[in-house]
This record gives C-alpha cells, sequence and structure tokens, in this order.
C-alpha cells in the first residue's frame, strides 16, 4: 500500500453528537470502525465530512450538531498531511456568535472562503441513505455530482452558490408582483452566467470521470457510465458557452409569468439531474436492484478517486458507512481489495467487526462505544 497524498493525522471533537470529547489519530491507512447502532459511528464519519466545504454527509442543521444537552457549542478539528505539508482545519459554533451559525479555521485563521479549504482536503462519502438516491428526486443526485466537481474544481462551489442566491432574489421580486424589469434583468443575467459555469463544470467532470472509469479504474466493480441531464448542458454541447448565456437570460424573462405562478424558475442549475448506468449492459440505476447500484456508486467513488489522485496529486478521503450492506461476498472482497490498491485514506463503518476480517493486518480496528474509541487487537497494523 502506498502512502496517500492527503491524510486526517488527527481528529479532535468537543461536544459534537454523541461525543463530549474525543482526539484520535488515525494509525492506518485503512480505519474500520465497528459498534451497534446508536454507537456513534456515523457521527465520526460526519465529523470528518465538515471539515471540508459544505454540510457533510448528513446535510444537517447547524442546531442539530452539538451535543444533546449539552448547552454549549460545538467544535470539530483535524489535522491533516497535504502535499504542501501539515495544515489545521477546524469548523463549529463561533465563540461569541449565535449557537445557530458554524465558522471556519483553516491554520487558525479565518479563510477568506471555504474554496481555500477545499483546495488542501476534499472527501466523497457514500451512506446507506444514498440507496435510494435513485428512487427518489433529482436533489439528492444532483448534490452528490457536485460533491465530486467541487473535488476537482474548488471554484464550483461558488458557482451554485452565486447561481441559487441571485434565483433566490427574483423567486421574492416575482412573489412581491412588482419587480422593476431592470432588477429581474439583472438577476437573470446573474443566474445565466453563473448557472452555465456550474453546468459546464459539472459536464466537464462527467466526461473526465466517464474516460476514467472506462479505462478500468474501478474494476472489478462493474464500469458505471454518468450522464449530465440539462437544458443548459444541451445547449453548451451545442454551441459556445456565451451562447447559452443569452439563451438562458432570453428564457428566464420569458417565463416570468410562468414563475411567478409556480414560485420557483423552471429554468437554472438547480434543474440538473444525474443519470448513472452500466456502460457494459446499458442498466439504468433506477432499474437496477439495491445492490447492483451499490456497486455502481462504489465504482464511481473509486473512479473518481483515482481521477482526483492523478489530476490534483492527492486522493480524496473516503468516508463509506456501512459500505458492506447490499454487497455479496465476493462484491465485498472486491471492494476491501479495491481500497487496498487505491492511495487514498478510507474509513468504513459496520456493526460486525468480522465483515472487515479480510483487511485484518492491513487496517486500523476501533470499536466504537460510549462516547469513545477502543482498538481492536483483532486489527494489527502491519507495522505492528
Amino acid at each position: 500500500m502506498s502512502a496517500p497524498a492527503l491524510r486526517l493525522a488527527r481528529l479532535t471533537l468537543s461536544q459534537f453528537r454523541s461525543y463530549p470529547g474525543l482526539t484520535w489519530r488515525p494509525a492506518g491507512r485503512i480505519a474500520e470502525l465497528h459498534g451497534g447502532n446508536g454507537s456513534g459511528k456515523t457521527n465520526l464519519l460526519e465529523a470528518i465530512s465538515l471539515l471540508v466545504p459544505g454540510r457533510g454527509l448528513r446535510g444537517a442543521k447547524v442546531a442539530d450538531l452539538p451535543r444533546h444537552g449539552s448547552g454549549e457549542g460545538w467544535a470539530v478539528a483535524g489535522r491533516f498531511a497535504t502535499p504542501q505539508g501539515e495544515i489545521d482545519v477546524g469548523t463549529g459554533s463561533p465563540p461569541d456568535g449565535p449557537p445557530d451559525r458554524r465558522v471556519f479555521r483553516l491554520d487558525g485563521q479565518a479563510p477568506r472562503s471555504q474554496s481555500e479549504i477545499a483546495a488542501h482536503v476534499s472527501a466523497v462519502w457514500l451512506t446507506p441513505q444514498m440507496d435510494r438516491l435513485f428512487q427518489e428526486g433529482a436533489s439528492g443526485r444532483r448534490r452528490f455530482l457536485d460533491r465530486l466537481v467541487y473535488a476537482l474544481e474548488p471554484g464550483h462551489a461558488r458557482e451554485v452558490a452565486a447561481h441559487d442566491t441571485a434565483m433566490a432574489q427574483r423567486n421574492r421580486l416575482l412573489a412581491a408582483g412588482r419587480a422593476d424589469p431592470a432588477w429581474l434583468a439583472a438577476l437573470e443575467d446573474t443566474m445565466a452566467r453563473h448557472a452555465v459555469a456550474a453546468t459546464a463544470a459539472r459536464a466537464g467532470l462527467v466526461a473526465r470521470l466517464n474516460a476514467t472509469l472506462a479505462s478500468g479504474a474501478a474494476d472489478p466493480f462493474p464500469a458505471a457510465r454518468l450522464s449530465l441531464s440539462c437544458q443548459i448542458a444541451e445547449r453548451l454541447a451545442a454551441g459556445t458557452a456565451l451562447d447559452a448565456e443569452d439563451w438562458l437570460r432570453g428564457a428566464l424573462a420569458q417565463s416570468r409569468p410562468r414563475d411567478a405562478a409556480a414560485g420557483s424558475a423552471g429554468l437554472g442549475a438547480h434543474r440538473a439531474d444525474m443519470g448513472l448506468a452500466d456502460a457494459t449492459t446499458g442498466l439504468g440505476a433506477a432499474q437496477a436492484s439495491t445492490g447492483q447500484q451499490k456497486s455502481l456508486l462504489i465504482g464511481v467513488v473509486l473512479g473518481h478517486a483515482a481521477l482526483l489522485a492523478a489530476a490534483r496529486g492527492f486522493a480524496p478521503l473516503l468516508l463509506l458507512d456501512e459500505p458492506a450492506v447490499h454487497l455479496d461476498a465476493s462484491r465485498r472482497t472486491a471492494l476491501f481489495a479495491a481500497l487496498l490498491r487505491l492511495p487514498a485514506q478510507a474509513f468504513l463503518t459496520g456493526t460486525d467487526a468480522d465483515t472487515f476480517a479480510p483487511l485484518r493486518g492491513h487496517a486500523e480496528g476501533m470499536a466504537v462505544a460510549d462516547g469513545g474509541l477502543l482498538p481492536d487487537e483483532r486489527f494489527p497494523l502491519p507495522s505492528a
């Protein structure tokens, strides 16, 4: 196993979820966390996920993050080894601010934007909730795709946020019914510029990831093929970015009455959807079994890690919550073998330590219980 270029060296929690306080120094490139339901395994993965831009793997509200009944602010901090050297990233309640606000720190200072953090640290995750990704609405699939894009293009978050802010302002003006046309036109111009930039980044990621998956980066998992369903993407494929912006500005202006009645914009970056299919059989994820969907998603995550390692010099942290669920024995073995080959730090959870028996001698094993971690002697590290 080669050493990952990005590695979480220390994780510190204070009044976070089920943890009054914890400091953990992951000793292995792969860590398996086992314990009963409600023991705090997912809370640990969530803490790590909050050290990269976004709302974490649960998408939770800030008010839900402090330990229940603590009455105190919460904090999560991580020390990372990166290709540029060690950095410290922290997030939590502001010392003197409202408890429903969250702040970031990079080496003790407030970053100018979260993109500064994304330039150094990235993470991708799979959770049991994603088993329903292709039975529910497009928003979950869009968020999944955007996380893949963020890791490769940290500025993508700004484009999406700027589009959504302008759209929300336009929605409010249309709802009021007395909006200045020039004001609406300015907001629609902002929406168009940022929507086209966000769509171009999404389309670029889809193309690059499909090429990586086609090269066998996710073997032995099935080669997946992603697609982007979006009218803006269709315009970009047929012409220039300026053409797409002009079209979207005009379409938004024409749709004002309809959008006012609907209370939402019918066109924009928020209408995109991600498709996923088996590249060999053509079977779409929506028609596949739960186990087949899980295999396709794992393949995407592994391929994305390989793509990011080649493009940026480091693979993202892999946060896999209950990854063995819905996988048969051969697929579980394939997953562990793939993680051993990939130069990425991975964190896996499960209720039964025996699930991870093939990783003995390669992974750090930790039992999770009562707000703490205990080393499992059945998982000696290679250096032991």
